[in-house]
């Protein structure tokens, strides 16, 4: 995806980064874990699914060795009927504790204008969560004039409702951070001018997302 608000374009260069192996990426870990509280491995991006294969094999270990796993994620990549990836994802859920997903909108045509995609993958991504049972944490931005709107925010409410992996909402304050980044990449920032949100906005907009929540959600 290519979200507007991205602070991390510099992840999107898939050739660039550091290659790394599960066996010293658990040294690290095993390195730090003594100053760890309850803590665990969390994979993020970027888009982890990306690397489903490297993925699997990471949190297949971290099990073994009884590290919690945490995927952050879009959900872009998840496609229900690819048949070669469908059984890797079901492998992944065995091993993974906790699932943060991102919603970026709710609506199809205004999340491929804010990401370039539909939003369909993540969407299938959560009913699939749901189906496996996956303890799930449902992220979203808001970003004045794009996703700071009422109706969205209560319709995306509506839909998430519906399932009952969902064990929290955070919703995020849009900021400026990336700027800088764009800058020192030579790229032009697609949302310069846009203000940054501020934490009463961004509390505003939960309210709103749980109440459409309440509006749809079944009994357990």
């Amino acid at each position: 995806m290519r979200c507007l608000y991205c602070h991390n374009p510099d992840t999107w260069e898939m050739k660039a980064g550091t290659l790394r192996t599960v066996e010293d990426l658990l040294a690290e870990y095993n390195g730090v874990k003594e100053f760890l509280k309850n803590g665990g491995i969390t994979v993020t991006g970027g888009e982890p699914l990306m690397q489903l294969d490297f993925l699997l094999e990471l949190f297949t270990e971290c099990k073994k060795q009884g590290i919690h796993t945490c995927l952050d994620t879009s959900g872009i990549c998840f496609t229900p009927k690819d048949t070669a990836s469908y059984p890797k994802y079901e492998a992944l859920m065995e091993v993974t504790d906790l699932v943060m997903l991102d919603i970026k909108h709710i609506d199809d045509v205004e999340h491929f204008a804010l990401c370039g995609q539909p939003n369909r993958n993540p969407l299938a991504f959560l009913k699939f969560l749901d189906e496996h049972h996956k303890t799930t944490w449902i992220r979203h931005v808001v970003v004045p004039g794009l996703t700071l709107n009422e109706d969205a925010l209560r319709e995306l409410g509506r839909q998430i409702g519906y399932y009952h992996c969902i064990k929290a909402l955070d919703v995020l304050p849009y900021h400026t951070a990336g700027v800088v980044k764009y800058e020192k990449l030579g790229k032009r920032y697609p949302l310069q001018g846009v203000p940054a949100a501020t934490k009463a906005e961004a509390m505003w907009a939960r309210n709103i997302i749980l109440e459409g929540m309440r509006e749809t959600r079944l009994p357990s």
